[in-house]
């Protein structure tokens, strides 16, 4: 979700506010691992989330992203965290992590490294202005 840049974080900075970016994943599907036919545990609430069309929506968007950050030489789920760290007013992120791979994986994106301008700039292109939380 790209909205916060627009009025939010300006007004944090302006401010001096600390941002906490949480969910940085979205869900799961910026980690890469999620396919239209991923199938959910039905207690899961993320297959009422990713209900309908949501999921084979949601992995076309992914799969877009996914191109263009490919060159960066990380994981799909570093150039997530690295996307959220690359703005000024953002402090920290906190992501989910299962395993110690993914310790080590989210840990090495804390090394000040940036995205490129460019490659933010591609990025706004690919902004989805959706909610399913509200459905």
């Amino acid at each position: 979700d790209q909205s916060p840049a627009e009025r939010l974080f300006p007004l944090c900075i302006e401010h001096g506010v600390a941002v906490i970016a949480r969910v940085p994943f979205d869900e799961g599907s910026l980690t890469g691992t999620l396919t239209p036919d991923t199938q959910f545990d039905p207690a899961d609430w993320r297959t009422r989330y990713f209900g309908g069309s949501r999921l084979a929506e949601t992995c076309e968007r992914v799969a877009r992203i996914q191109k263009l950050t490919q060159n960066e030489g990380e994981t799909l789920a570093q150039t997530a965290l690295r996307f959220c760290l690359s703005h000024p007013a953002v402090s920290v992120v906190i992501p989910g992590m299962r395993t110690i791979q993914h310790v080590d994986e989210n840990c090495a994106v804390s090394d000040g490294r940036l995205l490129s301008e460019s490659l933010l700039l591609a990025l706004k292109g690919e902004r989805w202005g959706r909610n399913f939380y509200a459905h």
